[in-house]
């Protein structure tokens, strides 16, 4: 009988025991999927990643590392275990797990200048033009592939840098979530100048990521189940609607159009 009741204690004490502190990353300027706040990390991706491995009994540290480059970096070198969402690609799926089920949708629009419109009717109409793109981002291997081919870019560390560099004319376009552009576009009133052009891009789906260590892709059928679960219940729209609500009541100097753009 003891040793029945030492049995069942051990199994008990067992997720306690492997339990560990994780650290994670997420895009530095994505709202309101992920991006950086007073020094913090915050967004719908955040809060459900350190919920659901809270749920497994895990503590999630998130970490703000600079750029969105930096961030993946990290993690495909071991140092970081988490990317708490980030689209799927066959380069990033050589050093990185992914859920199934997505966090968000993300239907990919091409901006530009009101007064420097882009035709937008098939992909060869982009060709020879300088695109403003973000370090370490994508938008799926067909633009990937595309855009090293037969586009000129422009890197940046920060989204506001792009919009500043558009805004100036010193790219012809950038590609953007539609639902993070409305967001940064009514914080940063370039909405007099910079618009949306007719057609989409792609529409590409954010998910969690873990590094590629056994014991943290075990977890993935367990955040599988659970992010299906807050899809079908409303949580992830909820949340959706609460960052974005949040990231438009923060407070935000506006940069001079006229100023260099980093």
């Amino acid at each position: 009988m003891k040793r029945a009741a030492l049995g069942l204690l051990l199994c008990l004490l067992a997720p306690a025991a492997m339990a560990r502190e994780l650290l994670a990353c997420g895009h530095p300027s994505y709202p309101p999927v992920s991006w950086h706040s007073q020094g913090q990390l915050v967004g719908l991706a955040p809060q459900v990643a350190r919920e659901l491995f809270a749920e497994l009994g895990h503590e999630v540290r998130l970490l703000v590392l600079g750029n969105w480059k930096r961030c993946l970096l990290e993690v495909k070198q071991g140092r970081v275990d988490i990317v708490v969402a980030a689209y799927r690609t066959r380069e990033r799926e050589a050093w990185m797990g992914f859920s199934q089920a997505p966090l968000v949708a993300d239907p990919i629009l091409l901006f530009t200048r009101r007064d420097r419109p882009v035709r937008f009717d098939d992909w060869d109409d982009l060709r020879g033009l300088t695109v403003g793109l973000l370090l370490g981002d994508s938008f799926g291997e067909r633009f990937d592939q595309f855009a090293a081919r037969h586009l000129n870019i422009e890197w940046v560390s920060s989204g506001e840098q792009n919009f500043i560099k558009l805004a100036q004319g010193r790219i012809d376009f950038m590609p953007v979530g539609l639902y993070s552009w409305t967001l940064q576009n009514r914080r940063f009133g370039y909405d007099q100048l910079i618009v949306q052009q007719p057609g989409e891009l792609v529409t590409e789906h954010y998910y969690l990521g873990v590094r590629r260590e056994p014991s943290l892709l075990a977890l993935l059928p367990h955040l599988d189940q659970r992010l299906r679960e807050l899809a079908e219940d409303g949580t992830l729209r909820r949340l959706d609607e609460h960052y974005s609500a949040r990231y438009l009541a923060e407070p935000h100097r506006m940069p001079s159009l006229y100023d260099p753009a980093p």
